[in-house]
């Protein structure tokens, strides 16, 4: 996946100053909140928040969470408040005992709102699971990054408005992770296919030379082996 974004590589504190796309929206919508109270733009203002949306069974967003997770531990204490927005995809995610119970066995423990009715989903006019969203002390949108990938550019957004914010002990070092189970990412160089689902109405661009005929299920289909980012 080619960078949607014009910043080098080498994007670091001493880079030109990320552009301005915005005000962060409310979470105002949120229909419960786990891990914290409901926050506001004048809880967070002085922050430097990054918004993370997603749903417990998006693979894409389980194998970017080793680094969200990593990211919400190493900077808390320097001024980063990391918010995952759950909006679910299908009808049991919207179950707050699923919500709940995922959040505890994925260990998260930095605030979660819970968007039910899609109302954050919609204020930030967001298409995709997972995405994540930069802003800085100023209650400022920088950057924003869809799907998996760009772990290190996204780490040194976080250090450059953190930097900005006036935090002078981050440094230039990069977080480690150990990824195990579904959290392992795929290996794109030997995929075929992009993503699809089970079933034979929605199932396209398969790789597979098998012919698959209606009202036959697509069994043992591990579509975590498929997909980057998720409409």
């Amino acid at each position: 996946m080619k960078p949607h974004w014009p910043a080098p590589a080498g994007l670091h504190t001493t880079s030109p100053r990320l552009p301005v796309e915005g005000e962060v929206p409310s979470f105002a919508g949120a229909t419960g909140w786990l891990n914290s109270p409901p926050l506001t733009a004048a809880d967070l203002r002085g922050k430097i928040v990054l918004v993370n949306f997603w749903t417990y069974t998006c693979v894409n967003w389980l194998r970017q969470l080793p680094y969200v997770r990593a990211w919400a531990g190493k900077y808390a204490d320097h001024g980063l408040v990391v918010i995952g927005v759950h909006t679910p995809e299908f009808g049991f995610e919207h179950d707050l005992g699923n919500v709940r119970r995922a959040v505890r066995d994925m260990r998260i423990d930095y605030p979660v709102a819970i968007d039910n009715d899609y109302a954050v989903w919609s204020a930030f006019d967001n298409h995709y699971w997972p995405a994540l969203y930069f802003a800085d002390a100023q209650g400022r949108i920088r950057h924003h990054h869809f799907g998996e990938g760009e772990y290190q550019q996204s780490e040194m957004v976080i250090q450059q408005l953190l930097a900005e914010a006036g935090t002078t002990e981050v440094g230039h070092e990069l977080v480690s992770v150990d990824p195990r189970g579904l959290e392992v990412p795929a290996d794109w160089a030997s995929l075929r296919s992009p993503e699809t689902y089970t079933g034979y109405e929605r199932t396209e661009n398969f790789a597979s030379t098998v012919i698959f005929s209606s009202n036959k299920f697509l069994s043992c289909f591990r579509r975590s082996e498929l997909s980057r980012a998720r409409p």
